[in-house]
């Protein structure tokens, strides 16, 4: 439709057109990055999110409410246990932040990562099956002999943190299974293939239907961290940057806080 003015208009007017069409262009050509050399306005970043299991749920949430706020912005998570996401970054996955649920495993990728910020705290519970048929009632019970019981492998942090507590009530346990993620722990207890395993408060959330929760008194406790970074090797480190920074938000916080995360 744009040709027919034209070929109507003397073929003298065409460098008068020309000009007018390319001032404009140029005008935004040399728009396509920032003033401080930024990302090319209007350009489509998918950022890789690596995050720690137990975020799953919350996090799905976090990614389409920092989407529709950030036009332009998508977000790609990928979940697993924090011991897996950082073998990841070991082996030179492309992605552009991560978050796990200890510090030690983001301390232990310094080289890998700009400064990580605690961006939620967790404690640990007993998951049993619905109505608690087994009458589960505290961490010694775990040790019975006709309890089936299911944990996290010690490399993963609740794993680690399991064990952290049973040792400190001098409680010996022979697990069924260990698992590599805490969402393996959970669904071996919906699924009725364990009669209890200790997960984070926020996993039995996800599942109201189908597990329980048996309280642990935070004398007995541990508390888990969750600190996000950047990953040095992001080629949008920028946006990753701003998604990181986004998770201390109050919008975030709220969105954490609702799914039974406490606050940093």
């Amino acid at each position: 439709m744009a040709r027919s003015p034209l070929s109507r208009s003397p073929r003298r007017a065409l460098p008068a057109v020309a000009a007018a069409v390319l001032i404009p262009l140029a005008a935004c050509g040399g728009g396509d990055k920032g003033e401080e050399g930024g990302a090319p306005a209007g350009k489509n970043t998918r950022l890789t999110v690596l995050a720690a299991a137990s975020l799953t749920d919350v996090f799905e949430q976090a990614g389409k409410a920092y989407e529709e706020g950030h036009p332009g912005v998508r977000i790609d998570f990928s979940f697993a246990g924090s011991q897996e996401l950082a073998a990841q970054v070991r082996q030179g996955a492309p992605a552009d932040a991560l978050v796990t649920a200890d510090t030690r495993t983001m301390d232990g990728l310094a080289d890998e990562t700009g400064d990580p910020t605690v961006i939620a705290k967790n404690r640990l519970v007993i998951a049993v099956e619905e109505g608690n048929p087994k009458k589960v009632e505290s961490l010694k019970d775990l040790a019975g002999e006709q309890l089936k019981l299911v944990l996290a492998a010690e490399e993963v942090p609740v794993g680690r943190y399991g064990r952290q507590i049973l040792d400190a009530q001098k409680l010996t346990v022979e697990p069924v299974s260990q698992e590599v993620s805490v969402r393996a722990v959970l669904s071996k207890v919906e699924l009725g293939e364990a009669d209890a395993g200790l997960v984070y408060r926020t996993d039995v959330e996800t599942a109201p239907d189908k597990v329980d929760a048996v309280g642990i008194p935070d004398a007995q406790n541990a508390v888990a961290s969750y600190p996000a970074a950047t990953l040095k090797g992001s080629e949008h480190a920028e946006e990753a940057d701003a998604f990181v920074q986004w998770l201390s938000s109050d919008e975030a916080q709220e969105l954490l806080r609702k799914a039974g995360f406490q606050q940093p």
